[in-house]
């Protein structure tokens, strides 16, 4: 579904991306972790076309999107949807309108198709009969899930998740993955992660691959990846568990 190869990004002087080579499977939800400040979003925003390589390829189902712009890359994004750290909800829309205005702006969808599309979206991730709420009357839970309803409204085929737990405490964390999984099941959608929460993650991932360096140093399941020799992403991964036990932020890592 999606593939980089020889990826490579310079940001302010810094190489951040330094021949990312990764295949992400369709139909499958996959998390990429590593360290604070290792690329992990400027590889999301790649994949979805918000930034462009220097060098190397990004292929969507086959598609070069490396240096697209315009109308092509357009076609290409309607594939997608985002789900933000903060969701990014609009603050002066109801939950019901900020989840019907995809449909809106980009299908010219109206009254009764929007009304049902929307509501049966809110249903699903847990917020039936919130739509007329505002963003500022809800917890960050319900941020969250109110931007999950946005992101499947539009039914897509790939949706990128870049670190939708990020300010949540643990059972609040736990209950938004084990959203994300039951919708990624139940629709079938390609899913892309970037997550700190180790080890919860690996009980939600088909697959888990981590960036270091500016390159991907392993990719497996989740079954096989907690069993890497790596002695530097076993490190990582005992350390990494440990801070999100203590509750410390995870700049710590």
């Amino acid at each position: 579904m999606i593939e980089l190869v020889g990826v490579e990004k310079n940001l302010g002087g810094q190489q951040v991306l330094r021949g990312v080579d990764l295949s992400i499977p369709a139909g499958k939800l996959t998390t990429i972790i590593g360290r604070s400040g290792s690329g992990k979003s400027v590889l999301l925003k790649h994949m979805i076309g918000l930034m462009q390589p220097d060098r190397g390829e990004v292929r969507i189902d086959g598609t070069d999107i490396a240096h697209m712009k315009g109308q092509a890359l357009n076609e290409v994004r309607k594939k997608f949807a985002m789900l933000f750290q903060s969701a990014a909800l609009f603050d002066s829309m109801t939950v019901f309108d900020n989840v019907a205005f995809p449909l809106r702006e980009k299908l010219r969808l109206k009254g009764e198709t929007v009304a049902r599309r929307v509501e049966e979206k809110l249903e699903q991730v847990g917020l039936k009969g919130m739509g007329h709420k505002f963003p500022a009357e809800l917890s960050g839970g319900m941020r969250k899930r109110a931007g999950l309803a946005r992101a499947l409204v539009m039914e897509p085929e790939i949706i990128l998740f870049d670190e939708p737990t990020t300010g949540l405490d643990p059972l609040m964390a736990k209950s938004i993955h084990d959203l994300i999984l039951d919708m990624q099941r139940q629709f079938g959608f390609t899913a892309v992660m970037v997550s700190h929460e180790i080890p919860e993650i690996f009980g939600i991932s088909d697959y888990v691959a981590m960036l270091k360096d500016g390159r991907i140093a392993e990719m497996a399941t989740s079954s096989e990846f907690v069993k890497t020799t790596d002695e530097e992403i076993r490190e990582f991964i005992f350390v990494a568990g440990t801070v999100m036990a203590k509750g410390l932020p995870t700049a710590s890592l």
